[in-house]
């Protein structure tokens, strides 16, 4: 009789992968002949592409929402459910919970999960990009978050208005040192400077690889940021474009920076917009590159870098849209701040 063929390895299918996963037992992998004969997965297969990397330590499940501090009244937010492992504990301590997920299959098997229960009616999923969706009113905000949406999932949150109380976000590490770096360290950006002017974050706890199904590439770290209640009073937009500027050779002087052409034309340009549409006409004797030293030397940053500034410096800085005096020197003030409008990014 012929020697039946050898089984294949079954180790780096996902198909195999997701089975065993999603069956959740801790026990042996099935054997060769079992595999044979049994066809229907028993769970969904996870999607890297989507950033679907399932959090299945109950240990880690149960410390991220401590972290949250969850009242019995909140409305919560979760972005990024997948089967629910999460979800379900959430529930268990607040009033009602939207969950968001993209992958319409996650989401089935997140419904089917609560069928049933008492916590049906206190979970909305809504199907859907989380960036294209409208956010509903939220107390707190959980996510375990899909990591190539990091920055623009921050910066949607902190611009949605009413102001939340907090948010407990799984991150890619590096991204996660990122936010809380401060002026002389390796790591701080503009990232860095815009998410603190608009928030209090804190690194809270590190999760290694080994956590997920199935495992990333890096590491995770979990923050928690609280939004400054009232937010500062200042246009984000112009802001953002003035440490877009400033970072752009964070490790060059302001002084230098200043007097590169690029920005130079940038300057003069917006400058002279300005003027126009306030019926103002821009002096003869203008030039930007005067104008522009000029606004630095005023401020004492001709020498500043913007690795080593904080937000009190760049608030030192001139502000956008301040009134023009009839003054020349004013008129160069405001100069220099109306190239901060000149971008459209949140990050760096």
């Amino acid at each position: 009789m012929p020697k039946a063929p050898r089984a294949r390895p079954s180790g780096g299918r996902p198909a195999t992968i997701s089975t065993a996963a999603a069956a959740g037992s801790g026990g042996a992998p099935p054997s060769s002949s079992s595999a044979s004969t049994t066809t229907r997965p028993a769970g969904p297969l996870f999607n890297k592409d989507l950033g679907q990397h399932i959090l299945k330590n109950p240990l880690v499940v149960d410390s991220i929402i401590d972290k949250a501090a969850l009242r019995p009244a909140d409305a919560v937010l979760e972005v990024g459910p997948g089967t629910g492992n999460m979800t379900v504990k959430i529930l268990a301590r607040c009033r009602k919970l939207t969950a968001v997920e993209m992958d319409p299959r996650l989401a089935a098997e997140l419904s089917k999960r609560v069928q049933g229960t008492p916590e049906q009616k206190r979970l909305e999923i809504v199907v859907g990009d989380f960036l294209k969706v409208n956010l509903p009113y939220f107390d707190v905000v959980i996510s375990n978050t899909p990591y190539q949406i990091s920055a623009a999932l921050t910066f949607k949150l902190l611009q949605h208005r009413p102001l939340w109380r907090c948010a407990i976000l799984m991150f890619q590490r590096e991204f996660a040192l990122r936010l809380v770096a401060k002026p002389g360290d390796p790591l701080y950006c503009r990232l860095s400077a815009n998410v603190q002017l608009l928030a209090k974050v804190d690194h809270v706890m590190k999760v290694g690889r080994n956590n997920f199904r199935p495992p990333p590439q890096v590491e995770s770290s979990v923050v928690r940021i609280e939004p400054r209640q009232p937010p500062p009073p200042i246009d984000f937009a112009e802001w953002d474009g003035l440490l877009r500027i400033a970072f752009s050779r964070k490790n060059k002087t302001m002084g230098a920076i200043f007097k590169t052409q690029v920005f130079l034309d940038t300057l003069e340009h917006n400058y002279k917009t300005y003027m126009a549409l306030r019926g103002m006409p821009v002096p003869e004797d203008f030039k930007v590159k005067d104008a522009a030293l000029a606004v630095l030397e005023q401020v004492g940053m001709t020498e500043s870098r913007a690795t080593k500034m904080d937000n009190d410096d760049f608030m030192r800085m001139p502000k956008p849209h301040e009134s023009m005096p009839d003054s020349s020197s004013a008129r160069r003030g405001n100069a220099a701040a109306s190239a901060a409008p000149a971008t459209g990014e949140t990050t760096s």
